[in-house]
């Protein structure tokens, strides 16, 4: 029965977090290639709809996958190093988040999107 209640904190805690902070940064990206449209309202008007289509697809599907894979990775490296191992994992996957945060904000958006999405003239 612990374990059921450790997964729930975890997911209620720390990944479903990590899933918002993570569609902040889609946000992001879609307010950069946003730059793009030069008329105001069709570009707020692509912006609400990539956002909204964004939170649905983070709601029920990304998070879920997530959520899927952080359990089964922590199953991995629980089996394989313990107690630490899921320790490192989970600290990993924070560490993770805060360099993609540290690039965005003190770098800029076109340093977390591929090359092929960049816009011209970055």
């Amino acid at each position: 029965m612990p374990a059921i209640k450790t997964n729930a904190a975890l997911e209620r805690y720390y990944v479903l977090p990590c899933c918002l902070l993570l569609l902040n940064l889609c946000n992001e990206i879609v307010a950069y290639k946003g730059r793009l449209i030069t008329d105001g309202l069709l570009r707020t008007l692509f912006i609400m709809g990539m956002v909204l289509f964004g939170g649905s697809l983070v709601a029920f599907a990304i998070a879920p996958g997530i959520g899927w894979v952080v359990q089964s990775l922590r199953k991995t490296s629980r089996s394989n190093a313990g107690g630490m191992g899921d320790v490192i994992f989970l600290f990993m996957l924070g560490g993770l988040v805060f360099w993609l945060y540290y690039r965005n904000y003190l770098l800029g958006t076109e340093y977390i999107v591929p090359s092929f999405m960049k816009n011209p003239g970055d």
